[in-house]
Formats: C-alpha cells, sequence, structure tokens
C-alpha cells in the first residue's frame, strides 16, 4: 500500500481516523476500492469496516440498478 500525504484543516486533524475512514467508505461507494481494499486502507477488518459504513452513509451492498438487471437477464 502507498502512503500519501494529504492537507485538512486543523479541526479534521483531530479526527484522523473517522476522517480516514470516511474516504475509505466513500472510496468503496464509488467502487474504487474493493471492500477489502477499504477495510485495510481503514485499518479495520472486513467485517468490522462493513458494519461502519452505514456510519457514512454507505451501503455494503454496493450493486447498481444496472448490475441487478443484467444479473437478471444472465439467469433468466
Amino acid at each position: 500500500m502507498r502512503i500519501i500525504t494529504l492537507q485538512v484543516p486543523n479541526n479534521l486533524a483531530e479526527h484522523q481516523t473517522d476522517t480516514v475512514r470516511f474516504i475509505a467508505a466513500k472510496l468503496y461507494e464509488s467502487g474504487k476500492l474493493s471492500l477489502g481494499q477499504a477495510a485495510e486502507m481503514a485499518g479495520l477488518g472486513k467485517a468490522d469496516f462493513a458494519e461502519i459504513l452505514s456510519d457514512y452513509g454507505v451501503s455494503y451492498i454496493n450493486y447498481s440498478l444496472e448490475d441487478i438487471l443484467q444479473d437478471v437477464a444472465r439467469i433468466s
């Protein structure tokens, strides 16, 4: 894993863990990271990370309507 430095306002610095978890959750939500990658970034196991996703307004089931329709079409 690569380390990057991110400049944030001073009031976020005191909430470093929460800020990193928020970013990881949003990267998972956008499909940029898998659940495992996002969990690793957040410093958590997959199950623990999945449990905190709702804290950031992110659904564990990251499956678009288009994906669902394609799967239904394949099954039919």
